[in-house]
């Protein structure tokens, strides 16, 4: 990227945010074009990253740049400057559904191999595990995490707060973990005082020796850890889990991220699967294992298979399932009509998303009749599970929050350089045989080691030193800017956090901490400690590594304004750059699904608002654009409007959609443009565009409404038609033709 361009970088991504791209892009190009700033796309969808890994199984015009690894190289420049769209962190079914599309599409690409035999399946396997899971986010957060509600969006929420289901002190509803055998029962953690080299070594009982992982360079000052989840345990657990949502009479819900976590959470959400289906699995197990069942991709996969059988076993296994059913806790639904519960599929019920939605809905979950109802959240690691649970407690004694009055808990995560991606990389591993597990630098120093059994899962993590100081640093900054308390949360009872705490106390001291409030708290005191405060209307930083930063800019963010897509989510990057992310795309299958079937999209693109104008704010002080300052100070103008009059997709066919709302955002963002005094070229340049669209508003709702209400072909669901989109997004003629009058 050249100084003499100032670039914005957007990404191309899936589902929802994709669609909303056709319409929004050319709106913001022309718009930025103005400015003399160049707004450019960039492939990260789940598709393209399938179809980069593979150039040599495709013909010449098939193939395309792996713009993922781009993004990577340019995140670590000084002029980076990317907003980042939600992109799909693909399950295995996902995955595989991806590759089946685009095969049949005309690109030649190899299966899946779930057991790679050959070199070339391994190879395969290898390529298509990187593209798998949360595959995007470790490469572009050359930094850490600033999250939280925009001004304008808070001062919204409160004037017009948002549904919150009531709570009572006898709701029978909780968080259910393991007690023992756990990662966080078992963690380990060491600082390394020198460079080293180390590898992963499992020894068995028998001698044997199995190299897990070799070659890892770990730096000075770097911290690692490791833990493993006794798979034993876990079963007991699991049967004790679902004897007592029976005994109490709730739903049995599992809670996990098989998606970030995409070695861990998949086998342990297999095992749960196992579990409550015990006499299904323990009566067919050998047929199970002939049509290659494969639980971690959910219990779905097993009904997938059976449909190979004969009529007569396929009938039988189903009476065994309905005979579970019937003897079990009743299982929380994804979609109760469809009878799809929460064991189906593992990347249906994420727990990022699912336990802040169920504590808002008075800590209920749906059953199979389609009514909420009290639910065991069963999160099997301790590390985190407690934050949810006191939240829980918390509204009973207090009562549901009150969005109207309450205040914000902003986050600083700690992710840069790959921190602390636990389960989401190369160094988590199901244990082959029962043995010890070493961590062992090259001059056979054992560093970290675990006794574990077969079948166990055995983790380890790496947080290097220079994004820890950045970390701390961005707190204090935040911390004085906003004159706001900010908490540390780490467990001092727990390795990992051992070893930050030593870090952040040493860190501290490099800044000038006079009349800041910051202190050190562990996960579940810093809880109820900020839950107190915004009851009271107050706010509180949260400063959290990685895990953490993904659950609570989540669920506070769904307590205080309803979603956490309408977070302002900045990554400072190390190197001076920036990344700007547009917020959560959870609910985008569902968004799809209704555009396909009516024409009309509800996701709600405020969160790529708000990354724009940030993003622009960015650019210009980069570049020394005034124009880009200008665009970027107008554009939050513009959604500050764009709220108070209620502009939001709505959520029924025949009002305003996607489309609409953008409309709504070109027309503001135009008067205020107009209405400015600063720069007389661009005030000369929008006054026109403003009047016209003014003048056409009328019209251009009619059209854009005018064209819901029928299916819609978007020529596939992994790798759109951009024609068939394109003509889609932009239905209205009209605004189409005075945005084009702009250049």
């Amino acid at each position: 990227m050249s100084n003499q361009t100032p670039k914005i970088l957007y990404t191309l991504t899936d589902e929802a945010p994709a669609l909303a791209t056709y319409s929004l892009l050319p709106i913001v190009q022309a718009f930025t074009s103005s400015a003399g700033v160049q707004v450019e796309t960039r492939d990260i969808s789940l598709s393209g990253r399938i179809i980069s890994s593979f150039p040599e199984y495709l013909k010449p015009e098939q193939r395309i740049n792996d713009a993922l690894a781009e993004l990577g190289d340019i995140a670590k420049t000084p002029e980076a400057n990317i907003v980042k769209l939600p992109n799909i962190s693909a399950s295995v079914p996902q995955l595989k559904a991806a590759i089946k599309e685009l095969q049949e599409k005309g690109y030649a690409l190899p299966d899946y191999p779930e057991e790679p035999k050959t070199e070339e399946e391994k190879s395969i396997k290898t390529k298509y595990d990187k593209v798998k899971g949360s595959a995007v986010n470790p490469v572009l957060r050359e930094g850490n995490s600033d999250r939280r509600a925009p001004q304008a969006v808070k001062a919204y929420a409160r004037k017009h707060p948002h549904s919150m289901g009531k709570w009572t002190a006898d709701s029978k509803s909780h968080v259910d973990s393991m007690s023992e055998g756990d990662f966080y029962g078992s963690e380990k953690s060491h600082t390394m005082t020198n460079p080293a080299t180390v590898s992963i070594e499992l020894t068995r009982k028998d001698g044997k020796k199995e190299i897990l992982k070799s070659g890892l360079k770990l730096l000075e000052g770097e911290v690692i850890d490791a833990s493993t989840l006794s798979v034993s345990a876990l079963k007991t657990f699991l049967k004790k889990a679902k004897a007592d949502a029976k005994a109490k009479g709730v739903l049995f819900s599992i809670h996990m991220k098989a998606t970030m976590m995409k070695v861990s959470d998949p086998i342990i959400f297999g095992h749960a699967v196992k579990v409550f289906f015990e006499p299904v699995f323990t009566k067919h197990s050998a047929t199970f294992e002939q049509l290659g069942v494969d639980v971690n991709n959910g219990f779905g996969d097993l009904l997938a298979n059976i449909e190979k059988l004969p009529a007569e076993k396929k009938v039988e296994i189903l009476a065994d399932i309905d005979a579970c059913y019937a003897d079990s806790p009743d299982l929380a639904m994804v979609n109760s009509d469809r009878g799809i519960t929460n064991l189906h599929v593992p990347s249906d019920v994420i727990i990022d998303a699912s336990m802040p939605a169920m504590i808002r809905t008075s800590g209920q979950m749906w059953n199979k009749e389609g009514k909420s109802q009290d639910t065991k959240a069963v999160i099997p690691d301790r590390s985190y599970a407690g934050v949810y649970q006191a939240t829980i407690d918390f509204c009973k004694k207090h009562g549901a929050f009150d969005p109207s009055t309450m205040g914000s808990v902003p986050n600083v995560g700690l992710m840069a350089q790959k921190a602390e991606e636990y389960g989401s990389h190369d160094k988590t591993f199901e244990i082959s045989g029962d043995g010890v597990v070493e961590v062992i630098d090259e001059n056979g120093v054992v560093i970290l080691s675990h006794p574990v059994e077969k079948g166990d899962i055995w983790r380890m993590c790496q947080t290097k030193d220079a994004p820890i100081q950045d970390w701390v640093k961005l707190a204090v900054t935040r911390a004085r800017l906003s004159n706001t308390p900010a908490v540390f949360w780490l467990d001092p009872k727990r390795g990992h956090d051992q070893e930050l705490i030593k870090k952040v106390n040493t860190y501290l001291l490099d800044h000038d901490t006079e009349g800041l409030d910051i202190r050190i708290m562990s996960p579940i005191e810093a809880t109820n400690f900020s839950l107190a405060r915004i009851k009271e209307g107050l706010d509180t930083i949260s400063v959290t590594g990685n895990v953490l930063r993904d659950y609570l800019t989540d669920l506070f963010p769904i307590l205080e304004v309803g979603t956490s897509a309408k977070m302002l989510s900045i990554v400072p990057l190390m190197n001076g750059g920036g990344l700007f992310e547009t917020g959560a795309g959870g609910s985008a299958p569902k968004h799809v699904e209704q555009f396909v079937k009516e024409g009309h999209l509800r996701w709600d693109s405020l969160g790529e608002f708000l990354a724009l104008a940030v993003s622009l704010e960015h650019l210009g002080r980069t570049f020394h654009n005034d124009k880009a300052l200008l665009l970027g100070e107008t554009l939050d103008v513009a959604t500050g409007k764009f709220l108070e009059n209620d502009k939001s997709p709505a959520r029924v066919v025949g009002k305003l959609d996607n489309r609409g709302s953008h409309f709504y955002l070109a027309l503001y963002w135009a008067q205020a443009l107009a209405d400015q005094n600063k720069d007389a070229d661009l005030k000369a340049k929008f006054t026109p565009l403003a009047k016209a669209l003014t003048k056409n508003e009328e019209q251009i709702v009619t059209e854009l409404n005018g064209s819901q209400g029928t299916p819609q072909n978007i020529g596939g669901y992994y790798k759109l038609n951009e024609e068939l989109v394109s003509t889609a997004m932009r239905p209205s003629a009209t605004l189409n033709a005075t945005l084009a009058s702009l250049k």
